[in-house]
């Protein structure tokens, strides 16, 4: 919200500089984005970003001046020659092109910008300063020159460049710019428990409530002829729900021409371009009071009747009705849309944008003007279903109460009388079928010092309460307590004391809320071990180079099928999507997605995802088990310039993953970890493994199935996939588990190859090797495996990195012999293996 503040004193003085005032506000919480200096010295305190600064208005030589008389320029017949009196006798001939001066023309005011004034450069593409300096145009002398909109910096559009400004016949000749124009507007963050601030006077109430200083007098009423309303226009609201208040205004006979010149900057400082005097007027009432309206030509609603009495009727559109707006499109309606309409169809939607049918034009005569109160939902759900966002439907999606549609209306209707000249009907046909009664809050003050948490002066929070118009009298019954009356315009009041309490404290000020200890001690802090593992999860997965995601929890039962197959699901009744319909049950699938997404732009994926499976129960609300899905694609390693180009490229394989998963449960400290063969459908046949701690598992991973991939528009890449349940991890998990020192002493190393049948795994091999090594083995590393013609059908070749090493003493080579020793027999015995190398 653009408050020019010219326009708020109207309302309320002000006694603060502007700096104080934008502090003031934005302490009471309506937080103050951007300041506009228009024409003016930037005032101490008040800080503008340089980019947005615009010319300062020099008294003495940019004034208010009026057309004498035009000539024809003698050498250009484009260019024009006004001469203007710019007071105390002061006369001066200027050259210019603006196409709305006209040979002949007489008696217009002006802005006169003499030598040495500083302003925009309209020739320029970015918006620059430039001082103004005699020249020759085509012959003729030019050292001042009469201004638009663009060059004083009021607007940044080219299209303002073309065209003077033309003040209003009263602007007083001589006077400084400066004083008559200049302004500086304070732009408002208004957020939807501040809507009342969409408004002038709403925010001139706040601004009362924090100086203390009183409102003035707010324009009431309307002065009508003798001609009534009634009769001549008829109000209809078929469902109070969606509007619970409708208003209905007649002017008759008025004049489409200009607003007022000081309507029109208003409206200009305040973000909205002049249109006509009708139009400008709505817009200027629903700046002040914050209730949007619309006006229809009455005699078009005559005709449309038939040319009887017009009968408006709110009501729900339609399926299938067709409405013509402002803007020339055709609307296609549903019975979710709310329109205005009258006996012969859809005139306007409600609340959003009128109709063409309807809309006043030049030659209209006759005025109906709408003001009304309409349901917020209902217009925020038909402006987004048409994409038409404006101030009006900014206004009426956040709530307008229907007591203001009244004093809008009249206030209105008045306006058209004076600058449209129009004669208004007596009345208002005003239709309010259930009038809400006034909202009373029990305000207990004792309950005010507890949410507080410190206590502010009984007298005090009166004076602020009664300062933002609430009604405070004493409770019947309780001496602690007092009955307040909510006014009208705070639609935001909800919970009633909270609500109460934040708005004292607000305008106390935050600044002055003291520090104060809880008075009682701190409670236990107990730790959310599902949290805190969760975390411990993510920072070792990123530590092996993988990248978390986040996932929708919403999914469609297809995208999980070539995972699960089909199953029944957790489905949502108003879903945002037509793609976010079911709770998902595999997070996995969820992270596939994703990573078919990203394999468009990048060819290496590494990412995990920690989130929530969601199982139905019958009757019941579903389990939630927590999931840890991976998946990697991509090469083993980046390319490296020193490699050559003739280095292949190694594609990720079943044990990198593996190798993530060892460092999971290695960082895990889990106890017992082994792995056996997975018989997963969704994983490929001998590439898949089950991670177990103890006999208890983990989950499955692996190589995704080449079908299961090709599903999910992987293509024919390796996929490499895992899944598992964290609950399952997080028990395996030790609370406390023990570090070993670091070795005094050094290690041997030994290398052990030995051949074994085919079916005998490494992991036994590793198992046997470590219970023949016993305490002086401290290590073990496959580091080759074999198969080939040089080794007996059905065996395999393996070869392991031996570390031994005591705790107390370097080992000696006997030592290290003699446990060797034993591990190659204990592998003769129990594996039948042959060791390689010996005879």
């Amino acid at each position: 919200m653009k408050i020019p503040l010219s326009w708020l004193r109207d309302y309320i003085d002000l006694p603060l500089p502007p700096a104080q005032l934008i502090d003031r506000l934005t302490l009471a919480g309506l937080e103050v984005a951007s300041t506009r200096v228009i024409g003016l010295p930037i005032p101490e305190g008040v800080r503008i970003k340089p980019e947005e600064r615009g010319p300062v208005w020099d008294r003495d030589k940019i004034v208010i001046a009026q057309i004498l008389s035009v000539e024809k320029h003698p050498n250009a017949d484009t260019l024009k020659l006004p001469t203007v009196a710019y007071g105390e006798g002061k006369v001066k001939q200027l050259v210019t092109g603006a196409p709305n001066v006209k040979v002949g023309d007489k008696g217009q005011k002006i802005i006169l910008a003499l030598t040495g004034s500083v302003l925009i450069d309209g020739h320029s593409d970015k918006r620059k300063l430039s001082e103004l300096k005699p020249t020759m145009l085509r012959g003729v002398p030019s050292d001042a020159m009469a201004c638009s909109l663009l060059e004083l910096g009021i607007s940044e559009s080219k299209e303002d460049h073309t065209g003077i400004i033309f003040l209003e016949d009263d602007a007083p000749v001589g006077t400084p710019l400066a004083d008559f124009m200049g302004d500086i507007v304070i732009e408002v963050d208004v957020l939807p428990n501040t809507a009342r601030c969409l408004a002038m006077i709403g925010v001139a109430r706040e601004v009362a409530a924090i100086t203390g200083k009183k409102l003035k007098p707010l324009a009431s009423g309307m002065k009508t002829a003798d001609e009534a309303i009634a009769g001549q226009v008829n109000v209809q609201i078929e469902d109070s729900k969606l509007s619970t208040r409708y208003a209905a205004a007649l002017i008759k006979n008025i004049k489409i021409g200009p607003a007022p010149g000081w309507m029109q900057r208003r409206l200009l400082y305040a973000g909205m371009r002049p249109i006509n005097n009708i139009v400008d007027i709505t817009n200027f009432v629903m700046l002040e009071w914050g209730q949007p309206l619309h006006a229809f030509d009455y005699d078009v609603l005559v005709q449309r009747a038939g040319g009887k009495t017009p009968t408006i009727i709110v009501r729900p559109a339609h399926d299938g009705e067709v409405l013509v707006t402002l803007d020339k499109q055709e609307r296609k309606l549903s019975s979710e849309h709310l329109v205005i309409a009258d006996t012969k169809g859809p005139i306007a939607l409600a609340g959003v944008m009128g109709g063409l049918d309807t809309e006043v034009a030049a030659a209209t005569k006759n005025i109906l003007l709408e003001s009304a109160s309409f349901d917020f939902v209902s217009i925020r759900r038909t402006y987004r279903h048409f994409d038409l966002p404006s101030e009006a439907s900014a206004r009426f999606s956040r709530g307008i109460h229907p007591e203001t549609v009244k004093p809008a209306a009249e206030r209105a209707a008045d306006l058209m009388r004076q600058y449209a000249g129009g004669s208004v009907c007596k009345g208002l046909v005003d239709c309010y079928p259930a009038p809400k009664p006034p909202q009373v809050v029990e305000f207990n003050t004792e309950q005010m010092d507890r949410l507080l948490g410190f206590k502010i002066d009984r007298s005090d929070a009166r004076r602020i309460l009664e300062s933002l118009e609430y009604k405070v009298e004493p409770h019947p019954t309780l001496s602690s307590a007092w009955k307040v009356t909510v006014p009208t315009h705070r639609l935001d009041v909800q919970e009633g004391t909270a609500d109460l309490v934040e708005d004292i404290v607000r305008i106390h000020g935050y600044d002055r809320v003291p520090t104060t200890l809880l008075a009682e001690p701190l409670p236990r802090q107990e730790a959310n071990e599902p949290i805190l593992f969760e975390e411990k999860v993510r920072d070792i997965l990123v530590d092996c180079g993988l990248q978390e995601v986040m996932c929708y929890a919403l999914t469609v039962p297809e995208k999980e099928t070539p995972l699960l197959g089909k199953r029944d699901y957790v489905t949502v009744k108003n879903p945002i999507s037509s793609e976010r319909v079911a709770m998902r049950q595999s997070v996995l699938a969820s992270v596939l997605e994703i990573a078919e997404s990203n394999l468009r732009h990048s060819d290496d994926v590494r990412i995990f995802e920690v989130g929530f499976a969601y199982l139905p129960k019958s009757n019941a609300l579903p389990d939630e088990p927590r999931r840890l899905a991976i998946v990697m694609t991509g090469n083993r390693g980046q390319e490296f310039w020193e490699d050559g180009p003739s280095k292949e490229k190694q594609p990720l394989g079943f044990f990198d993953l593996k190798g993530v998963i060892e460092s999971l449960a290695a960082d895990l400290h889990l106890t017992g970890t082994k792995y056996q063969l997975a018989k997963s459908a969704h994983l490929h046949p001998g590439k898949a493994a089950t991670l177990l701690a103890g006999d208890k598992p983990m989950g499955d991973f692996g190589m995704l199935h080449p079908k299961v991939a090709q599903a999910y528009g992987l293509g024919e890449r390796a996929v490499l996939v895992a899944e598992f349940d964290l609950e399952a991890l997080q028990a395996a998990t030790p609370m406390r588990f023990t570090y070993t020192p670091v070795p005094r002493f050094p290690a041997a190393l030994r290398d052990i190859a030995l051949v074994v049948e085919e079916a005998i795994s490494a992991e036994q091999i590793e198992s046997e090797i470590r219970k023949a090594g016993a305490e002086l083995l401290s290590g073990v590393r496959l580091f080759d495996l074999y198969r080939g013609d040089q080794l007996p059908a059905g065996t395999k070749s393996l070869a392991y990195a031996l570390s031994y090493q005591a705790g107390d003493r370097t080992l000696a080579d006997k030592e290290i012999d003699k446990a060797h020793k034993k591990i190659e027999d204990r592998l003769k015995q129990t594996l039948k293996a042959t060791i390689r190398g010996q005879g």
